[in-house]
């Protein structure tokens, strides 16, 4: 009697074993499917955030861009670092993180292709604008050419800073070619960009400015004078590239994609910019 219980508390003590080693592992296995779902949870709430080195000329489209874009690009996300073309193109140059390049000349482009930090085959010409000058939208003087730069009245004239500024490099060909560029020199006060001399003439200290038309037709403050003869300056061309450095090449290659669609350049032509053929 007394060995037939202690079988059967043997056999007791093997079945309880073994169920506590079967729990163990149902444990293990679970806690390693959580750390597996965990792990694969991380990778596609991952975000890639792709940094656009872009003209300050463009900065109301490409927001506008930005907000059709994420939404439908939930893994992707767009930081602008507006600017002149020229700072930009130094700041590649010098190993600043960008990925892709929209300029507001194609000489900055250029510049960067022959250094081979975007390939030729990985920019276009994008889009065209025209140079105009602003005067404030409650202004009273009559400026109607740009002969009208040298009245007496006018005391300060708005340019971007030439020589990384392409708005600026443009007037200053402009000016160059009507005789006017020596003649302006002591009225002339250069800014960092070209919104900034809109800003100038806005809040009234400029008269006079040269920017972009897509810019004049942001502002409420300011209002088109005239319009530079096309004949007198260089066509304004804005390429766009892929930077050869970048760490995101198939989101950057998605999203100069997206420049060229149909709806991205139906927002760029609603701002005033032209659309190549």
């Amino acid at each position: 009697m007394a060995r037939r219980s202690f079988f059967v508390f043997s056999i007791v003590l093997l079945l309880s074993g073994c169920g506590a080693e079967q729990q163990s592992a149902s444990n293990v296995s679970s806690t390693v499917q959580n750390e597996s779902s965990s792990q694969d949870s991380s990778k596609k709430a991952e975000t890639v955030e792709l940094t656009i080195s872009a003209a300050a000329s463009l900065t109301d489209a490409l927001k506008e861009i930005q907000n059709l874009y994420e939404p439908t690009h939930k893994d992707v996300k767009l930081n602008f670092n507006f600017g002149g073309s020229g700072a930009l193109e130094k700041q590649i140059e010098q190993g600043a993180p960008s990925d892709l390049f929209l300029s507001a000349s194609k000489k900055n482009m250029k510049s960067l292709v022959d250094q081979q930090l975007i390939e030729s085959d990985k920019q276009k010409t994008w889009l065209t604008n025209e140079l105009v000058t602003v005067i404030p939208a409650d202004g009273t003087m009559n400026i109607a050419s740009v002969t009208d730069l040298t009245k007496e009245g006018v005391k300060k004239v708005a340019i971007g800073i030439p020589e990384s500024v392409p708005a600026g490099k443009y007037a200053q060909e402009a000016l160059t070619n009507t005789k006017l560029w020596d003649v302006l020199q002591s009225r002339l006060v250069q800014a960092k960009d070209v919104r900034q001399v809109l800003q100038y003439v806005e809040t009234g200290n400029a008269d006079v400015g040269f920017v972009y038309k897509t810019d004049a037709l942001t502002s409420q403050k300011a209002k088109i004078a005239f319009e530079m003869d096309p004949k007198t300056y260089s066509s304004v061309e804005y390429p766009i590239g892929i930077v050869k450095a970048s760490k995101h090449t198939q989101e950057a290659e998605d999203f100069y994609a997206y420049l060229q669609s149909q709806e991205s350049l139906n927002i760029m032509a609603k701002y005033g910019f032209t659309i190549p053929k």
